[in-house]
């Protein structure tokens, strides 16, 4: 057997990038973690990971992609809230489009095999008129965070056509599950479980009508590994292709939680879609795969998590 590759996984303290981590070094590659640890924890991190605290749109960023030299850069590092990028654009662009563009020139440089690159699906077709909507579907963001995902994307498929730099862009729909923060912006799954599970009122903006197209962490990871070998030069969608309403997940959630009382409504938030869900067709055609966990298996897992994290039984 040959030596082992080594696979750098920017964000990989975070929610997906620690799952990622994690199934790396269960298929024995050499993970390399990068993070400035903004959202992510070192507590989600295994110690068979190198670790290096550092931010990617940071000089020390280059130096140790080619100290490293990895043969596969997974990046997942990325400001990703859509209401900050509303109210400062320009530090988003920083951290999505420099931040990432620093990347792919230091991975050029080391001359790595592959990016695969954490994209969005739900930010980027704003509100397309064909629901589920395919990988094809034109390109039309209504907030910042979906526009500079995009432009990464489009530096990604500069590269590979002028210095073929291979990559595979996944667009993910609302991903959710363990280890998901439930602080500050997160994903509406965690901070409803959280809620719940304190017994504290969940806030829902809006009406709660607006749909999302949510996909479990797990399903995502198979997603990653899949890219490693096909899907060469390829943007796709990676999601379950259903639309769920905010409304129907705070249901599901309180049938397993137990939570009896209503939740609290606030106003819309800026550059929020209203409904989207994502045609994944293609990733199955590509990577062959397709999502293995449905939605009320992984809301159970998410709360399972999070009654193990917070040492509650249950709700009453």
């Amino acid at each position: 057997m040959g030596e082992a590759k080594k696979a750098l996984v920017t964000g990989g303290a975070g929610f997906i990038g620690s799952h990622l981590v994690d199934r790396l070094l269960e298929l024995e590659y050499k993970v390399v973690v990068m993070d400035n640890l903004s959202t992510g924890k070192i507590k989600n991190l295994d110690a068979a990971a190198v670790f290096h605290h550092t931010d990617i749109t940071q000089p020390a960023m280059d130096d140790i992609i080619q100290r490293e030299q990895p043969d596969l850069v997974f990046h997942m590092a990325a400001q990703t809230s859509v209401s900050q990028s509303t109210k400062d654009p320009i530090k988003d662009v920083n951290a999505n489009v420099l931040g990432t563009l620093r990347v792919i020139e230091a991975s050029r440089r080391v001359g790595v095999e592959k990016i695969i690159y954490s994209c969005t699906g739900g930010a980027l077709y704003g509100n397309p008129e064909t629901i589920p909507c395919p990988d094809d579907t034109p390109i039309a963001p209504v907030s910042p965070y979906g526009m500079s995902k995009w432009v990464a994307e489009q530096y990604l498929d500069f590269y590979y056509r002028l210095y073929r730099l291979n990559f595979t862009s996944l667009r993910y729909g609302n991903v959710y599950g363990p280890r998901q923060d439930p602080h500050g912006e997160a994903g509406v799954v965690s901070v409803f479980t959280q809620a719940m599970l304190e017994g504290k009122q969940p806030q829902i903006f809006g009406d709660g009508a607006q749909e999302r197209d949510f996909v479990a962490v797990s399903d995502v990871v198979d997603a990653n590994i899949a890219a490693i070998y096909h899907g060469d030069g390829k943007s796709m969608n990676i999601s379950s292709g259903e639309a769920t309403s905010i409304n129907r997940i705070f249901e599901m959630l309180q049938d397993i939680t137990g939570y009896k009382w209503d939740p609290l409504h606030a106003p819309n938030r800026a550059g929020e879609v209203h409904r989207i869900s994502l045609d994944s067709s293609n990733a199955k055609q590509e990577l062959g795969w397709s999502p293995k966990i449905t939605l009320k298996e992984g809301l159970q897992l998410t709360v399972d998590y999070f009654r193990e994290q917070t040492g509650s039984p249950s709700t009453r």
